[in-house]
């Protein structure tokens, strides 16, 4: 028996979702570094993360992958729909106004999430996970607080699309139990790469981006996106979409901590006391919810449908 089959499926959806969270963070910080127009970037992160989702998907399914797709159906077309608002909303919104902005924006994600996964999936959230929804909302608000006036309201609102849009997929995820759907960000690569690739062809003067620029985006588009983005759009097969949503804040404080020592800024007390808050509320909500599965299995809690979060169940 592996490693891997003993862990609870709780268990199973916190590492996916975590990790693929931990593989995101430099994802801010090389776009930045990529330094490259609206459309290129989103050309490249298109056409690259593309072909590292097929590669994937191949990797994982081999023969079978058709019929991966066909379990998709659907919801699965509107999810890589979804996820190319996601991604134009991300990238366009570093491009205009500053990352503590974007940032503040996309920890709403998760409360988008819990409000969807009420009203649409008669999802029940304990009283534990609303108020580490809010927490890490403050948190990542207070990392935010000293660029809040610097960004324009167009990456604002790029932002906030990023952020309703991954609420939705991830609770649209959530109405098909058991399927997953992240074969079907291929489709999002290739949405994504060839509309900016029309704007990019409809430039002055479209050319390569120089070499450190191109081996910048290699890394991000074709590897680390694709490994991350599908161990996060996992995440809804174990885990309430709200509940993924709070750990991908672990990307928005790591990030930011990763973008600090790269670019060598210099954070406010506030933003250091902010990060350290988001930690410790996704830590000790992870430590506390596993202390309880560990009491439910030794039969010392009542059942879960009474006193224990749903989330630890699904």
């Amino acid at each position: 028996m592996s490693r891997w089959s003993t862990l609870s499926h709780r268990q199973q959806g916190l590492l996916l979702t975590g990790g693929g969270a931990m593989i995101m963070a430099p994802d801010a910080l090389l776009i930045k570094v990529a330094d490259l127009p609206d459309a290129e970037i989103l050309m490249w992160r298109g056409f690259l993360s593309g072909l590292g989702f097929l590669l994937i998907a191949l990797l994982r399914y081999g023969r079978g992958i058709l019929a991966a797709y066909r379990r998709c159906g659907w919801t699965g077309i509107a999810v890589a729909l979804l996820f190319s608002l996601t991604t134009c909303g991300f990238v366009l919104g570093n491009q205009y106004t500053k990352a503590g902005n974007v940032l503040m924006i996309l920890a709403s994600s998760p409360l988008i999430a819990a409000v969807l996964s009420w009203i649409i999936l008669k999802e029940r959230l304990s009283r534990r996970t609303w108020l580490a929804i809010l927490l890490c909302m403050a948190g990542v608000a207070m990392i935010a607080l000293d660029d809040a006036g610097a960004g324009s309201w167009i990456g604002n609102a790029f932002a906030l699309m990023a952020a309703t849009t991954l609420a939705i997929n991830f609770t649209l995820c959530r109405t098909r139990p058991g399927v997953d759907m992240s074969p079907m960000l291929v489709f999002n690569g290739l949405i994504v790469g060839s509309t900016a690739g029309l704007f990019w062809l409809a430039g002055s003067e479209p050319a390569l981006p120089a070499v450190n620029q191109l081996a910048v985006v290699i890394l991000l588009c074709l590897i680390i996106v694709p490994c991350g983005v599908t161990l996060l759009q996992r995440g809804p097969l174990y885990l309430p979409s709200a509940e993924v949503g709070l750990l991908i804040l672990l990307e928005v404080v790591l990030g930011t901590l990763l973008a600090w020592w790269i670019l060598a800024e210099q954070p406010a007390p506030m933003a250091m006391v902010g990060g350290v808050l988001v930690l410790g509320t996704l830590g000790a909500k992870g430590l506390y919810e596993r202390r309880l599965e560990l009491r439910m299995r030794a039969g010392l809690e009542p059942s879960p449908s009474v006193t224990v979060d749903r989330s630890s169940t699904l």
